[in-house]
């Protein structure tokens, strides 16, 4: 992928990684379990970095480092999480273990390493009866976003027996006002039934402008890429819940969720007027860390 990044830890209880940020831009992400994150910015003459502080910062010229709460799962609730800008080492610590996601975005710009508290995550309730699903969007571009310079991220939460992401949607093209160029990657969870591993399916489908043809199971721990393509629908499966987390970013100067619903199915969006939201959602919104 040119412009997208993701990685996913799983680290021992004790264990530290060190992360270099390069040439992109990452969010630390926990999935399961709490962290805590160390971030130095490496000497670039363009412009400071590491400057704001904010929860969870420490004083002094040493790195800045910030403590995540995290969460017990993806479907426990919004976690808080952290920035990592460009040119930058970090460390990430986990006492106890856990999940994380790095998701990543090459950028030009070198914003401060930043906190982001989960209640402080917008939680949306998109579609409507077994189109319904929810999306936390603690990374969403727009104005009252959390500030990032290309990287768009946002985790969506679907019912068992749901479709997602539907209609099939793109934004693989530049249209001013109507569409953004943006790569996406669709990294999966899904909830097991007892001791039976949970499964669902993730449709992309060639557009005019790229020819990605994808039908494919998706299990925990896999991941879709999309350079371009209609996608959706994401299909869970009865009796078990799906996660997924999208990464997006692009060439464009602005930082924007443009999208073009496909024309055969754009007409599902009409059908939801009147119809209840799944009464499963919304999945927990917080825990308590008190």
């Amino acid at each position: 992928m040119e412009w997208t990044r993701l990685m996913v830890l799983d680290l021992a209880p004790g264990e530290v990684y060190a992360h270099t940020s390069g040439e992109c831009e990452w969010i630390v992400l926990p999935l399961s379990g709490g962290c805590q994150v160390r971030c130095r910015a490496l000497p670039k003459p363009a412009s400071p970095a590491c400057e704001a502080r904010g929860p969870g910062q420490s004083p002094g010229n040493g790195p800045e480092v910030f403590q995540l709460h995290g969460r017990t799962g993806m479907f426990s609730g919004t976690t808080d999480f952290v920035y990592l800008p460009r040119d930058a080492d970090a460390e990430i610590l986990s006492a106890a273990g856990g999940r994380f996601a790095l998701a990543g975005a090459r950028c030009e710009t070198r914003l401060p390493a930043r906190y982001g508290p989960a209640a402080d995550v917008p939680v949306e309730l998109r579609g409507a009866g077994h189109c319904s699903r929810q999306v936390n969007n603690f990374a969403a571009a727009g104005p009252d976003g959390f500030d990032c310079d290309r990287l768009i991220a946002v985790e969506v939460l679907t019912p068992g027996g749901n479709w997602s992401s539907y209609p099939p949607h793109k934004h693989d093209e530049h249209h001013p006002g109507e569409e953004s160029r943006l790569e996406e990657i669709y990294y999966f969870e899904i909830a097991p039934h007892g001791d039976t591993p949970g499964l669902g399916y993730q449709r992309v489908t060639p557009s005019p402008a790229g020819e990605t043809d994808i039908l494919t199971e998706v299990r925990t721990g896999d991941a879709v890429l999309i350079p371009d393509g209609w996608h959706g629908p994401s299909m869970a499966a009865p009796g078990h819940d799906m996660y997924y987390l999208n990464v997006m970013a692009g060439p464009g100067a602005t930082r924007e969720w443009l999208i073009r619903d496909h024309p055969d199915h754009g007409w599902i969006r009409s059908s939801w007027d009147g119809q209840d939201v799944d009464p499963r959602l919304p999945f927990s919104r917080t825990e308590d860390h008190r």
